[in-house]
């Protein structure tokens, strides 16, 4: 992908005006016009400016793929889980601690209180071709015995992870449902609410 359309596809994935962009990166409107007309190619110092203003590196903004995505930091994960078979939504905080392609989660909250099923649990999900994640999770609370498997589709810049979970459940040995995480708990429970709108009635 050429450096123009890099520029006109993410500032609009931001919501950004030409004169957003040229404000937020220190540079004249017209320049980030010539820019995305492919007419000019900004020096390092205002590309560096720019990819700034648009959260991407250098060599993004350059249309040089990335496969560096970082996921680590604090993120909310949203559940469609269920109990005595009554469909439960949930969400709690989780840390994702990556190295290369290799992430580490914990959770920090329970998200819902234990009588009701709420329970700590820890995992991993390695990173395929920057865009799907795959791994395990399993309880790390008591005599909980909930274990599986996520499969997640990574958003392009890495704002939401959005799938299933597969696992033993207190409602059975073979349980699945949707599963979300975005850096917020709105956008995650959003992630499940937009998955579970995707659902084909059987």
């Amino acid at each position: 992908m050429e450096m123009a359309d890099v520029l006109r596809q993410r500032r609009a994935e931001l919501g950004m005006s030409q004169t957003d962009l040229a404000a937020a990166a220190g540079v004249d409107k017209r320049q980030i016009r010539r820019y995305e007309a492919g007419e000019q190619q900004p020096v390092l110092s205002v590309a560096v400016a720019i990819a700034n203003a648009l959260k991407i590196s250098v060599g993004e903004l350059a249309g040089i793929p990335s496969h560096k995505v970082n996921l680590s930091g604090d993120w909310w994960a949203s559940w469609q889980t269920f109990k005595d078979s009554e469909e439960v939504i949930t969400a709690q905080e989780v840390q994702l601690r990556q190295q290369g392609d290799l992430i580490n989660l914990q959770t920090t909250t329970r998200g819902i209180e234990v009588e009701d099923g709420g329970y700590h649990w820890r995992g991993e999900l390695r990173v395929w071709d920057n865009e799907i994640l795959m791994g395990w999770y399993v309880a790390d609370d008591g005599s909980v015995r909930s274990k599986g498997t996520f499969y997640f589709v990574l958003h392009p810049h890495g704002q939401r992870l959005e799938g299933r979970w597969v696992g033993l459940s207190h409602d059975g040995k073979i349980v699945t449902g949707f599963g979300g995480m975005a850096r917020t708990e709105e956008e995650a429970r959003d992630t499940i609410a937009s998955l579970r709108g995707q659902e084909t009635p059987a």
